[in-house]
């Protein structure tokens, strides 16, 4: 699951814009983008539902678990090594590298096939459904147990939707991406065989 260096440079290169892109938001800013989005989120999350539990930084803090629902599935980081677990609630708790995470029941990854939707953190959408994660690859080691018609879906802000992000061959592909400003975007990306 490695990356060729040519790809690891563009990812570092374009991580470090868009960290410090999103360090500088203010509160404010971050508050409207995190309503903006789930307000364009929800008529889409029907059946089970899974996600994650945004930073401060990220779109969607402090509205998207909520908006999710109780019953979602939300990531658990194990003390080691790097497949998620998942478990549900919305009762959260510091976890592994300080991530607020579910305290409820601990689920084994493949948990994530029950999924008809997966919302997916990202620093970066590609209009192509690529994904540019933090780097440490959780998110495409957990995607590989969604179940294969699950739709796919990113939370960035505007200006994180790119014609296109640096992937490799590994690199799951989205298909849709939701923004605060222009909401909900199908990606036109093929669903799993």
């Amino acid at each position: 699951m490695a990356d060729s260096p040519q790809v690891v440079s563009a990812k570092v290169a374009l991580r470090g814009r868009l960290l410090a892109a999103r360090a500088a938001r203010s509160p404010a800013d971050r508050t409207a983008a995190a309503r903006a989005v789930v307000a364009h989120l929800r008529p889409h999350l029907r059946g089970a539902v899974a996600g994650y539990v945004p930073t401060a930084e990220e779109p969607g803090h402090g509205a998207l678990v909520d908006a999710l629902g109780r019953e979602a599935l939300l990531p658990v980081v194990p003390p080691s090594g790097r497949v998620l677990a998942w478990a549900r609630g919305t009762e959260l708790a510091p976890g592994r590298f300080g991530l607020l995470e579910p305290v409820g029941t601990r689920l084994p990854p493949g948990t994530l096939a029950e999924a008809a939707v997966v919302v997916v953190p990202a620093l970066a959408v590609g209009l192509d459904g690529g994904r540019l994660g933090r780097g440490a690859g959780f998110y495409d080691r957990a995607l590989a147990h969604a179940a294969p018609d699950a739709v796919l879906v990113g939370v960035v802000f505007d200006e994180e939707l790119l014609p296109s992000v640096p992937v490799d061959d590994h690199d799951v592909r989205l298909h849709a991406v939701v923004t605060p400003s222009a909401g909900w975007r199908d990606l036109g990306v093929a669903r799993r065989p």
